[in-house]
């Protein structure tokens, strides 16, 4: 086992599950509500993980997070919270279950509606240190969710924000490779790229922080080391462990802030007209915001070469793009299903995203409008 303390406690390995009934003791949590989805539940992992712990046995279960966490769900497990008693939350899943568990851990402690938190909305001296306890267990590698200080929830009126703060980082993450070795494909290629365009962004980031770089660069090297291999056999235990780091590695650099691509797929990610998968939508977008970054970032493009061992002159954002291809994902965002008339809009709602002010390169309502034309295949 891994013992790590980086902005917060972190039990990393094989079997490290088998003692969450003790961890949630150490942490005083004694009635935790278990926020997950029915995806998680029909495959089994609640169960199996229920089974090392009495304490969750007998735990109130919320399963009815969506595939992109909503206040309405919010609010939903928040009823189940009170109704209970409960003084914890224990998140199993993805970005979205363990995003879902922090929304409802600030609102438990917080009064007010969730958008007065929000971090465009000034929220982020509002929230304080009496946010509920929160342990997150991811089943997937990608989000990086169980070591950041942000939730993302798409609120009643159809907008996506991002709360944002340190007191909402998860008191402890579980991550136990075991719990992702039955993942699909086409998941795991599309949570793997969530992880690399974390690394790829956070290093970008024009704000100073020489640890977080260090590590979002050998995240990097990870994940592009190991990410085919865990699509081609999701048994491979080596390919899963080395992804799930490279995600954990993604979210402890969260606090330089990300870049274009999630100004983007924020608000691609709250539309109603269609459900866009939010590591998917990394994967297309990367290339196009590559491309435009590279004049006010030529430095950090050649590190990130010299890290991957790849040529100086390679196009990294053709790269991408086959590495994208070769994982069978989709090529652009009509692959999707994206309605080409919400550009606009979604260009509009990026220039307001809180990812856009750590972007390398300042970008207006039309640079972003042409990332996503150029991206829309």
């Amino acid at each position: 086992m891994a013992l790590i303390t980086y902005l917060t406690t972190v039990k990393f390995g094989f079997g490290e599950i088998a003692g969450i009934e003790a961890d949630l003791a150490g942490l005083g949590i004694t009635r935790p509500l278990i926020v997950t989805d029915k995806g998680i539940v029909g495959a089994g992992l609640i169960s199996g993980i229920c089974a090392h712990s009495p304490l969750l046995t007998a735990a109130p279960v919320f399963d009815a997070t969506p595939t992109n966490p909503t206040e309405g769900a919010t609010l939903a497990a928040l009823a189940i919270y009170r109704q209970h008693g409960c003084d914890g939350l224990v998140a199993i899943g993805g970005g979205s279950p363990i995003d879902l568990a922090k929304a409802v851990a600030l609102l438990a402690t917080h009064d007010g509606k969730l958008e007065t938190y929000a971090a465009i909305l000034g929220g982020i001296g509002r929230i304080t240190p009496a946010v509920a306890p929160v342990v997150a267990v991811p089943t997937t590698a990608g989000t990086g969710s169980e070591v950041g200080r942000a939730a993302l929830v798409t609120l009643d009126d159809g907008r996506k924000l991002g709360f944002i703060s340190p007191h909402l980082i998860p008191r402890l993450a579980i991550c136990d490779p075991e719990l992702t070795l039955g993942l699909p494909a086409w998941l795991t290629a599309a949570t793997g790229m969530d992880a690399v365009t974390h690394c790829i962004e956070t290093y970008l980031s024009p704000r100073e922080n020489p640890p977080a770089e260090a590590i979002a660069l050998d995240g990097l090297k990870r994940a592009i080391t190991f990410i085919e291999a865990a699509v081609r056999d999701g048994s491979d235990r080596e390919a899963r462990k080395e992804m799930m780091m490279a995600a954990l590695q993604g979210g402890l650099t969260f606090q330089k802030g990300l870049g274009a691509v999630h100004a983007l797929s924020h608000p691609l990610g709250g539309l109603k007209e269609v459900s866009l998968h939010h590591g998917t939508l990394n994967a297309v977008l990367l290339p196009a915001v590559l491309r435009f970054n590279e004049p006010e970032a030529k430095a950090k493009y050649a590190e990130i070469r010299r890290t991957l061992g790849l040529a100086p002159e390679t196009d990294l954002a053709a790269w991408i793009a086959d590495l994208v291809k070769r994982l069978g994902m989709p090529a652009s965002l009509s692959q999707m299903g994206l309605p080409h008339a919400v550009i606009p809009a979604i260009a509009a709602a990026a220039v307001k995203d809180h990812s856009s002010a750590t972007n390398p390169r300042a970008a207006s309502a039309a640079d972003y409008a042409a990332m996503l034309e150029a991206s829309f295949g």
